[in-house]
């Protein structure tokens, strides 16, 4: 695809309706509630971004082949703008909750645990510590896009809980109106036992806020078994074939066609006294309709067939509910914060088509291995063709694999100098104060409010009045993605004083740098079989190395390996997939097929770090 880029108009609509803020005038609703945050300003255009093929699995049905993504979701939403505006018909997401917490994943060796404390030998996956308003400016952002992708007919579900439901409520009332607020579920999500509070009330649900876009949605009723207690209570009846029994009396208000009915399937007696009264089988009920609190559901634990090991994996039942009640088949359902891929693979076996999206190289890897999976028990079913997955990044995303450890890779590649004083920035450079911008995004003019905050003014004023004519401030900003005017805002934000801003963009600027050691492989092909001779991911192995675990097989660190057997120098086509169990090991040999050309070979970690290479058959 070509590397084009242009603006993209969202609409008016899509801005929402907002006051004064930074220097954009509104008219505001009167009478319209409305959340305000420092740096809030209305979205109204963004970006082209073009993506790249980078595998596929599986074939084409009826012309469709699903797709997941690896990069930013505002970069990436921007890229499927283009081909997806008003064709989502359902979106659930479960984006950061501000929890102030790092989110890891255990690692272990393949065929073994490690030997020493599991708590020493967990891989960050993400972060979730942010500044609020730059928190709420990043959900307004990706919301307002969510819903230029959403077809006319189509819901959304976000995810939350205590900490920020009540700002997203507002944020989502003003995207897509109050008056397509459906429901704020809350989910049972733990045990009360699990949360008791010793010096507050405890907390054990979460929050799922439902909108639709327009009053014309897609809404099917689900039903909730009945719970034993309400079955021995109300089903008390046994019939003389053993089958359980509620009845009611038939009165007159009962339509004739309905009592007809009953009559027909033999429902209907009489009672001792001469009453009418229809009887309802257990066997028949579906349950009660789902209504806005679910305590039906429980979170994943370690007994869950379907657990990945990824951090905050929602439970399968909770997603195929809300893709039941708000989908057809057939329909397209969109999460652009995927995680471990539920809503993918829960998608996927409801005979839904998807898109997903993730920033982080672990996700992207866990989902991959779960929708093949997905895919073999779907095509053996027999019953209809399955379509594959593709698989794609999005503005070339390949330098961070893990945007926690991003700031020390940084500060290491660009040999930032350390200072340990300052609250606002992260080092000095060749005499400049080094502030390194959130590298999990575009760079915007909200990311720039805790820098603007933490200036010492009264040193620019010092300064300045001893040298008019420079500076008071030489400024570094690192970003992975910029708005174009970053530098011009923040220097019009500290007028009158002087600051010379310079920026650096990895996604430009990456070619100079150099981030981790790149894995090692040796590839042979003998006796008619491709073998993996070595492999050694250097990352890995560091880590392991601090762990002081020995690894005596290099299959034990590997998590997959894909082949494909004729590549075409662009996509990895695989055709030979070894994804074995957590207990197994990869075969690491592999039998020719004898229209073999050139094959490419990718192996994945236990860090989801992939090394790939190629070897003529």
């Amino acid at each position: 695809m070509a590397d084009e880029q242009k603006d993209m108009d969202l609409g008016p609509a899509a801005a929402g309706e907002i006051s004064s803020v930074e220097g954009y005038k509104f008219q505001p609703i009167k009478g319209y509630p409305m959340l305000n945050w420092r740096g809030k300003r209305p979205f109204i255009s963004t970006q082209f971004y073009p993506a790249q093929l980078k595998e596929t699995y599986g074939e084409e049905v009826d012309g469709w082949r699903n797709k997941i993504f690896w990069g930013d979701n505002l970069q990436v939403m921007s890229h499927l703008l283009k081909e997806f505006r008003g064709q989502v018909d359902l979106v659930y997401i479960d984006p950061p909750f501000d929890s102030k917490a790092d989110y890891k994943k255990q690692i272990s060796l393949r065929g073994k645990k490690v030997s020493n404390d599991s708590a020493s030998f967990e891989e960050k996956q993400y972060t979730d510590i942010w500044n609020n308003d730059e928190f709420l400016q990043f959900m307004y952002e990706r919301l307002v896009l969510l819903r230029e992708l959403m077809s006319s007919t189509a819901s959304i579900f976000l995810h939350c809980d205590w900490r920020k439901s009540h700002h997203l409520r507002l944020i989502l009332d003003e995207i897509f109106g109050s008056e397509n607020f459906q429901a704020q579920i809350c989910w049972r999500s733990m045990t009360s036992s699990g949360f008791k509070g010793k010096t507050s009330i405890g907390k054990s649900h979460a929050d799922i806020l439902y909108y639709s876009k327009s009053s014309d949605f897609h809404y099917n009723p689900v039903y909730v078994p009945y719970s034993e207690e309400y079955i021995a209570e109300r089903f008390s009846k046994i019939d003389e074939n053993g089958r359980r029994f509620k009845d009611e009396k038939i009165g007159t208000a009962t339509p004739s066609e309905t009592v007809e009915a009953w009559r027909a399937k033999g429902l209907i007696y009489e009672t001792s006294t001469g009453g009418l009264r229809v009887k309802h089988y257990l066997d028949d009920a579906k349950g009660v309709i789902a209504d806005d609190v679910w305590t039906d559901i429980y979170g994943e634990n370690s007994q869950s067939k379907d657990l990945t090991g990824y951090p905050t994996q929602k439970p399968s039942l909770l997603l195929e509910r809300i893709i039941k009640m708000a989908s057809n088949d057939g329909d397209l359902v969109f999460d652009c914060f995927m995680g471990s891929g539920t809503t993918q693979a829960i998608a996927f076996k409801n005979g839904r088509r998807f898109l997903g999206a993730d920033i982080n190289v672990g996700s992207i890897q866990t989902t991959t291995k779960r929708l093949l999976r997905v895919h073999d028990e779907t095509s053996a079913e027999g019953s209809h063709r399955t379509p594959g997955f593709e698989v794609y990044n999005v503005n070339n995303y390949d330098v961070f694999r893990n945007p926690v450890e991003a700031k020390a890779l940084l500060a290491g590649a660009l040999e930032i100098q350390e200072i340990e004083t300052s609250s606002i920035y992260d080092g000095e450079k060749d005499g400049r104060m080094v502030k390194i911008m959130p590298v999990n995004r575009i760079a915007t003019k909200a990311d720039l409010s805790e820098l603007i905050a933490g200036f010492d003014y009264k040193a620019f004023d010092r300064r300045q009045n001893s040298n008019p004519n420079q500076p008071v401030e030489k400024i570094l900003l690192v970003c992975m993605g910029h708005e174009p005017d970053l530098k011009t805002q923040l220097e019009l934000e500290v007028k009158p004083h002087k600051i010379d801003v310079e920026v650096v963009d990895i996604l430009r600027d990456k070619s100079q740098l150099e981030f981790k050691r790149d894995s090692e492989a040796r590839l042979a092909i003998k006796d008619g079989h491709l073998e993996i001779e070595r492999f050694y991911p250097m990352n890995l192995l560091q880590k392991l190395s601090l762990q002081k675990e020995q690894v005596t097989d290099w299959r034990e660190m590997v998590e997959s390996i894909m082949v494909d057997w004729n590549y075409d120098g662009a996509i990895l086509q695989p055709v030979e997939l070894d994804v074995p169990k957590k207990s197994e090991l990869v075969s690491g040999r592999y039998k020719v097929p004898e229209d073999a050309g050139t094959v490419r070979v990718k192996i994945t970690d236990l860090l989801s770090e992939s090394w790939e290479g190629s070897i003529d058959a």
